[in-house]
């Protein structure tokens, strides 16, 4: 199974506000990078990714599943765009700041380092590995 990254402006969407949503999850939309389509259209349910506070606070908070794969994105005038739907999984215990995350070797490769603005993006399974273990999983 895959990993992702989703990311999310605390003060648009919170990780308290995924919390929130329960067991039903939600619809993660909005996306209008190609790019970042085709990791929604990758997706799988059951596949987990990262929850990540971007502009404020920059970092990974949480975890969250799939629990609907790609379906039309009900904003999107133009009908070109999709999204899924995430369910909270967990907090991390520690959340994981982009700082760290630069810091670490091993996460040098990660696209979170390297295109900061792709608002959904896969993670390898060594840097799911590393971060899990840097946020205290």
């Amino acid at each position: 199974m895959a990993h992702w990254l989703y990311k999310s402006e605390p003060s648009v969407w919170s990780w308290d506000n995924q919390v929130a949503q329960g067991a039903q999850g939600t619809f993660w939309n909005g996306v209008r990078n190609h790019v970042a389509k085709q990791n929604l259209m990758a997706m799988k349910i059951g596949e987990q990714g990262f929850f990540y506070h971007s502009n404020e606070g920059k970092a990974v908070v949480g975890i969250v599943e799939v629990i609907r794969e790609y379906y039309p994105d009900h904003t999107d005038e133009t009908g070109k765009f999709g999204m899924v739907d995430i369910k909270a999984v967990k907090a991390l215990p520690n959340p994981v700041t982009l700082d760290a995350i630069k810091g670490e070797p091993g996460l040098k490769d990660m696209i979170l380092v390297n295109n900061s603005r792709l608002s959904v993006q896969p993670v390898t399974e060594e840097e799911w590995a590393i971060v899990c273990r840097m946020g205290g999983l």
